[in-house]
């Protein structure tokens, strides 16, 4: 799993120190808008079903959340998952009790250009892309909940 070095190539992704592109996601349980979260720090993972590292990742981001939730620090896990069922199942059965969504038109990821999953963006409290993390992390590690926690 990646930790806070190594997690991506180059030397600097983009959108890192930029505001984070506003979306909407509509789907059979919730609609989420990323700007309603501003004011707290948001660890925005894109995911899916089929993906054996967001399988992977899911309960230590179960776990961060949990620990984490009293400091203003909230999951939006928004799945690409096209079939609903599938997705639905996952999330029963994987107790995955985030705030998630489905995106089957995946237009949420494509705004942020992530085609490669898991993916994730730490947007911090005035809605700025602070890091992107490509590939399972463990959510549970003390660095990571250490740099969350200073946001």
């Amino acid at each position: 799993m990646c930790v806070l070095s190594g997690c991506y190539n180059s030397s600097r992704p983009p959108r890192i120190g930029s505001a984070a592109p506003d979306f909407t996601v509509h789907d059979s349980d919730h609609t989420v808008t990323l700007s309603q979260l501003k004011g707290q720090v948001v660890v925005l993972n894109f995911w899916a079903t089929w993906c054996a590292p967001c399988v992977e990742e899911v309960p230590s981001l179960v776990q961060m959340q949990e620990r984490m939730k009293a400091k203003g620090i909230t999951v939006l896990a928004v799945s690409v998952d096209v079939d609903d069922s599938n997705y639905r199942r996952f999330v029963r059965d994987h107790s995955v009790n985030l705030l998630t969504v489905r995106d089957a038109d995946q237009k949420s990821n494509a705004l942020y250009g992530t085609f490669k999953f898991p993916e994730t963006y730490v947007i911090d409290r005035k809605g700025v892309v602070r890091r992107k993390f490509i590939g399972a992390v463990d959510w549970t590690e003390p660095d990571v909940i250490e740099y969350l926690g200073k946001l």
